[in-house]
C-alpha cells in the first residue's frame, strides 16, 4: 500500500445556502453513478481570498452568487479521502481537502439557480433541505464535517 500521508490538502470554501423557512441548497454530482447531494463547494485559487473563492465557486456551480454572508465558521475542516480515491481524485495531487465554511442567506429567486450556466456543470440536480437532513445526504468521508456544520450553523435556520 502507498504512503500518502506525504501529500497536501486541498484549499477549498464551501457555502451553506440558506432560503426561504431556513432550508439549505444541496446539489448532486454529474456524471457518478452513485452521486450523492452535497453543498456547493469548490477550490481557492493560489492566492485568492476565501471570500471571493466562495462567490467565485457559488457562480461557477449554481449560476449564481446572489447573497449575503451570515457567518464564517471559526475552524478550517478537513477530510481524508477514502484510500480507493486517493492518486484518483484531484488529478492524484491531494490526500484531501481542508475547507473553510460559511453560512450565506440567499437574496434570489429559484429561478436564478442554474446549473447549466457553465459549459461543465458540476452538478445535475438541486434541491433545498432541512439543514438537519445533510449528514444523512453526504458521502460517508464527507458526514462528519457536515455534522459539524448542521449543528454549528443552526442557529440560521430562523429567519
Amino acid at each position: 500500500m502507498t504512503d500518502h500521508s506525504n501529500l497536501p490538502y486541498r484549499l477549498n470554501v464551501g457555502a451553506v445556502l440558506f432560503g426561504a423557512g431556513g432550508r439549505v441548497l444541496v446539489a448532486r454530482r454529474a456524471g457518478l453513478a452513485d452521486a450523492a447531494w452535497q453543498l456547493p463547494q469548490g477550490g481557492i485559487d493560489e492566492g485568492e481570498d476565501p471570500r471571493a473563492a466562495l462567490f467565485r465557486e457559488l457562480e461557477e456551480e449554481i449560476g449564481t452568487a446572489h447573497a449575503n454572508i451570515l457567518a464564517e465558521h471559526p475552524d478550517w475542516l478537513q477530510y481524508d479521502l477514502p484510500p480507493e480515491l486517493i492518486g484518483k481524485a484531484f488529478r492524484g495531487r491531494y490526500r484531501g481537502q481542508r475547507q473553510k465554511w460559511f453560512a450565506l442567506r440567499f437574496l434570489g429567486a429559484d429561478a436564478e439557480i442554474r446549473l447549466d450556466a457553465h459549459a461543465h456543470p458540476e452538478f445535475d440536480a438541486w434541491k433545498w433541505v432541512e439543514l438537519a437532513a445533510l449528514p444523512g445526504l453526504a458521502v460517508a468521508f464527507k458526514r462528519p464535517i457536515y455534522e459539524r456544520l448542521a449543528q454549528d450553523f443552526a442557529p440560521y435556520t430562523r429567519f
